[in-house]
């Protein structure tokens, strides 16, 4: 049986349901989906969606931290997407976290998303991957 274990970042918001911020199991970070809430003050980031993105990737780099990788580890990302009128500011941003490889991804618009907001990203890290 495969051993896993929850992680957790205090520098990454709190799960807003019945779920983990991660799983790490068999050398795989499995990373719920983050939305833009700053969790020093548990706001909701929400002005422009370059703003919220941004919010978004930096609660994902977190979670990865916590659970000793980085974005260079991330294999795999799905973006969900109130719009897709969204889709090339937040390209713009994904960019900018995402230098060195760039993860399989799929982006898709949903019809609602927690809290009302705009984006939500997920990530499969692996933490034997490497760039070289």
């Amino acid at each position: 049986m495969a051993k896993h274990h929850i992680i957790y970042s205090s520098k990454a918001p709190p799960p807003v349901g019945p779920y983990s911020q991660a799983i790490q199991a068999n050398g795989m970070i499995y990373v719920s989906g983050q939305i833009a809430i700053d969790p020093q003050s548990g706001n909701l980031c929400m002005g422009s969606i370059a703003e919220e993105t941004k919010q978004v990737l930096e609660n994902l780099k977190a979670v990865l931290e916590a659970g000793g990788a980085s974005l260079n580890h991330v294999v795999k990302c799905s973006i969900f997407l109130s719009d897709m009128k969204y889709y090339a500011e937040v390209n713009a941003v994904y960019e900018t976290y995402f230098t060195d490889i760039q993860p399989a991804r799929e982006t898709v618009a949903v019809a609602g998303l927690p809290m009302a907001v705009n984006v939500e990203i997920s990530a499969i890290a692996c933490l034997t991957f490497t760039t070289n």
